[in-house]
């Protein structure tokens, strides 16, 4: 919903002409206030941006963009105002029921469906400059679009594929094949190399799957699997194929057939799973990008370690992402304003600044291309090289997915890989009763 006006004073009857008259003049001229830009009486533009940047460069790099920007446009000042990933969705909605919401908002695309429905998000289409519409692929584009019209209610700006972190050490002791992006492994060479890396006190990898939706959807799209589908009337339905069971059964297979990957870690965060990587007893964790920040702020000296590619499947190297989005509330009275800070911020200089800041992936070609982003060291060239790959996650504008996820996946998937449920009971699960969950948000 909308933020409403408050009631409205109406003339009484048999009140004199000139009453009515004043008050309707009135009500015009509040009307007119609230739906058209309107400066301080200094004369000066204040937006407000709510950044989720957490991370302490990625705070600074934020943090100094805005005071640049506003040592350059005196008449458009910008407020940097910190949120929590841990809160926004919530927030936001209270925000926008309130009237209070930022003007530039930052958000991940996965949250905007909702929102964008809602018409609590201005459509960007007419307010973004040429230069950067060009400069962001079409595959990102798609991740915040939504609606028969087409709308854009996000700039998607910082990407995050998954990828294996690897203790080097056991790695090449094993004998195993060095996979990298040009001739990964395939899931069943996956599967072989774990195996190979497991010995006594030791596993091959670890999944931290503590939220096993998000990692089993969008690493399925190697294999082909989608989940996700339109019929023939645009709804959103549910189906399984071959390609949705590669991923859960090869992660059941290594917990329970292999004993290749640790029972213990199923219900962690990838944080969690840390201390065992580097104690040496998880040769390999699928991991966020954006991990290699912690992995090298924590990792004990001389602990060697690498960026693996993650295994590909009949689609090669491709993988889902819900890339970091920034926004401009419907209700903000300076959407020009907001655009133009935000096209400021994603100028390719400054977007590779938000990217090593975050430890993430720019969107923008431009930006994907600088050096800095392409060296070796710490993993960069391998993840720039996953970019080609990504693709909007397989339920991105779908309405009802996060109660399908909460209520129905994300228990199912976990009694499926504690070996309560099995593949047959996951597919009903999943199918069956998650189309009664869209069925609802779609009549």
């Amino acid at each position: 919903m909308r933020r409403r006006a408050g009631p409205r004073a109406r003339a009484g009857a048999g009140a004199p002409a000139w009453v009515c008259a004043l008050v309707l003049v009135l009500l015009a001229a509040l009307a007119g206030g609230c739906s058209s830009p309107r400066a301080a009486s200094d004369g000066v533009v204040r937006l407000r941006f709510q950044s989720l940047a957490w991370q302490k460069e990625s705070v600074d790099a934020n943090r100094a963009l805005v005071a640049e920007w506003n040592a350059a446009h005196p008449k458009v000042q910008v407020q940097y105002v910190q949120g929590s990933w841990n809160s926004v969705h919530d927030q936001l909605l209270t925000s926008f029921e309130g009237g209070e919401a930022p003007d530039v908002i930052h958000d991940a695309s996965d949250d905007l469906a909702d929102f964008a429905y809602g018409g609590y998000l201005a459509d960007l289409r007419p307010l973004l400059s040429e230069r950067l519409k060009a400069d962001i692929p079409a595959a990102s584009w798609e991740t915040v679009t939504f609606g028969p019209g087409g709308g854009v209610y996000g700039v998607p700006f910082l990407q995050e594929p998954r990828v294996l972190m690897a203790n080097t050490g056991l790695l090449r002791a094993s004998g195993v094949r060095i996979p990298t992006p040009e001739a990964p492994w395939s899931w069943e060479e996956f599967r072989t190399a774990a195996r190979q890396l497991t010995a006594e006190g030791r596993y091959g990898v670890a999944w931290p799957l503590k939220d096993p939706v998000s990692a089993t959807l969008n690493l399925g799209l190697s294999a082909g699997g989608r989940l996700f589908h339109r019929d023939a009337g645009g709804k959103a339905v549910i189906r399984w194929s071959e390609g949705d069971a590669v991923v859960p059964a090869t992660i059941r297979a290594q917990t329970g057939t292999d004993r290749s990957a640790s029972r213990a870690t199923l219900g962690m965060g990838g944080s969690d799973t840390l201390p065992g990587f580097f104690g040496g007893r998880y040769a390999m964790v699928p991991l966020g990008f954006s991990y290699r920040q912690q992995i090298v702020a924590q990792a004990p000296p001389g602990f060697a370690w690498e960026v693996l590619p993650p295994p590909a499947g009949a689609e090669g190297l491709s993988q889902g992402v819900s890339p970091q989005t920034l926004s401009v509330a419907q209700d903000s009275p300076y959407k020009k304003e907001a655009a133009a800070f935000i096209d400021f911020l994603l100028s390719p200089a400054n977007m590779v600044r938000l990217a090593l800041g975050d430890w993430m992936l720019p969107t923008g070609t431009r930006a994907l291309a600088d050096p800095a982003l392409r060296t070796p060291e710490l993993g960069w060239a391998t993840g720039a090289a996953l970019a080609a790959g990504l693709r909007p996650a397989p339920a991105q504008s779908v309405r009802g997915y996060p109660e399908w996820k909460d209520k129905v996946a994300t228990p199912a998937l976990q009694e499926f890989y504690s070996g309560a449920i099995d593949l047959a009971d996951l597919e009903k699960r999943l199918v069956g009763d998650g189309n009664r969950v869209l069925a609802r948000y779609q009549r």
